[in-house]
Formats: C-alpha cells, structure tokens, sequence
C-alpha cells in the first residue's frame, strides 16, 4: 500500500505535514532536513521542487526557490540527493513542484524516479485537473504515484466531488484562494468553507494548507481535517537558523 495511504489509515487526526523547498539553506542539505523532520514526529513531508515562477507561492517560499536555484538545485540532482533516503526515512515523501520542470524532465521519467528513490506522491499546483485525467493520470497510477489535486473556496462543489472521485491519497484544502504565507488566526468565512468542506464526507482524507503558522491556526485546520501542512512558517525558521533541529524545534513550540 502507498505510504500516503497508510498514514492516513493508520492515523486520522493531527496529522502534521511540513513543506520546505529543496536546495535551501544549503545545497546538499535536503536530505538532512527530511532526516530530522522525521525524528521530531512530523507525519508526512513536501519537498519543493524549486522553480523561477511559483505562482501559488508567497514571497517567503519564492525567496527559498529563487536561492536554491542559486545554490545550484535541480530535479535532476533532487532525486541524486534522495536516491538513499529510504534506508532510514519511513514517512510519506511528496514532491511538490510546478509543471514546467516536471515536463521538461518528462513525466513519465519522472514518475520513474519517484519508485526510484521512494517517493509516495507529487503536487503540481498549475496542473489542471482535466489535463491530469487525460494525459497524467494513466501514468501516475502506473507508477503507483499519488497525485494530490488542490482546491480552494473558489472550487465547485461539483468539482471537488469529481476530484475526490478520481484522485486518491488526499486532498489539499488550500485556506484561501491567496498565494501561501504564515497567518495568525482565520476568519469565520475560512472556517465556514473548512466545515462545508468537511460535511461534505469525501472519501479522500483533507489536509489543510496555506496560512498554518501558530497554535490556533494549526488547531482550527484540525478541526475539520485530518491534519495541517505548514510551509512558510518553517521556511522562515529554517532560513533563520540554517539548521533543521532548530527550526522545527521553534517550530513545535509555535503549536503548543
């Protein structure tokens, strides 16, 4: 069974998902961050695959994509740098990263690397999800790669619905139709849209993402989910500190 699979079946609430982009804050350091996520009982990983127009991101994780191209990162060596880490890391793994790398990669390829080095998922922001079903979909599932769809309080009903039934693993509730970065708090109207959501009872598990950052905002995603991915907010400590056990101890503070 997929380990995405697994977790969520093993493990339904409070589940904690960290982001942090690859590359940063040093070049061969990936590896070592994902080490120690792990050891400090973090649940589930995104690794971002840098790229020179994220989009769907705030200035924090474009600042940490545009200084690991600097640092010299690449899919290419990414998937160098994690084609050990399955010798001592047990969590799930998921790539995230925009079209563009992937396809210049090759997707098929780069499903290929994914088995290769242990990967249980991947997250393309600006994949659209009728390009997913007819061109991606049939490969993704060949490689028993999961393929995590977003949606926003902007997406349809009747598109969250053909996504839950087509897609599997989780859903990504992104918390606001915003790019990503850190918020103290959320409003009536996001927790409106995390509680319609939920009462939707969708067969995929939810993960809350987008503005996680403290104790209230991790509380309030876990409410209506099965857990919360938090991104900006340790990237900023991971640049802070340059050292993951740190960083995440600063950071599993904050959510006390």
């Amino acid at each position: 069974m997929n380990r995405i699979n697994q977790l969520f079946n093993s493990n339904k609430k409070d589940i904690l998902s960290i982001y942090f982009c690859a590359g940063t804050p040093t070049l061969d350091g990936t590896a070592d961050v994902i080490r120690t996520l792990e050891k400090h009982g973090v649940s589930m990983i995104e690794v971002g695959i840098p790229f020179s127009d994220p989009m769907a991101d705030g200035i924090v994780i474009q600042n940490a994509a545009t200084q690991a191209l600097r640092n010299g990162m690449s899919l290419k060596l990414l998937f160098e740098q994690l084609r050990d880490i399955r010798k001592d890391v047990k969590i799930p793994l998921v790539l995230m990263g925009y079209l563009n790398p992937i396809m210049q990669f090759g997707f098929e390829n780069f499903c290929r690397k994914c088995v290769e080095c242990g990967i249980d998922g991947v997250i393309i922001p600006d994949l659209p999800f009728r390009d997913y079903q007819e061109h991606y979909r049939i490969i993704a599932e060949r490689y028993n790669i999961r393929v995590i769809m977003l949606i926003t309080p902007e997406t349809s009903e009747e598109r969250v619905r053909e996504i839950d039934t087509h897609t599997d693993g989780f859903i990504y509730m992104v918390s606001s139709a915003a790019t990503t970065g850190a918020q103290q708090d959320f409003n009536e109207q996001k927790r409106a849209y995390f509680k319609k959501i939920e009462d939707m009872h969708l067969n995929n598990p939810l993960m809350v993402g987008f503005g996680i950052s403290n104790k209230a905002t991790f509380q309030a995603a876990c409410e209506h989910a099965s857990g919360a991915i938090i991104g900006s907010k340790f990237v900023t400590l991971l640049e802070e500190e340059k050292d993951p056990e740190k960083a995440i101890t600063r950071l599993k503070e904050a959510l006390k």
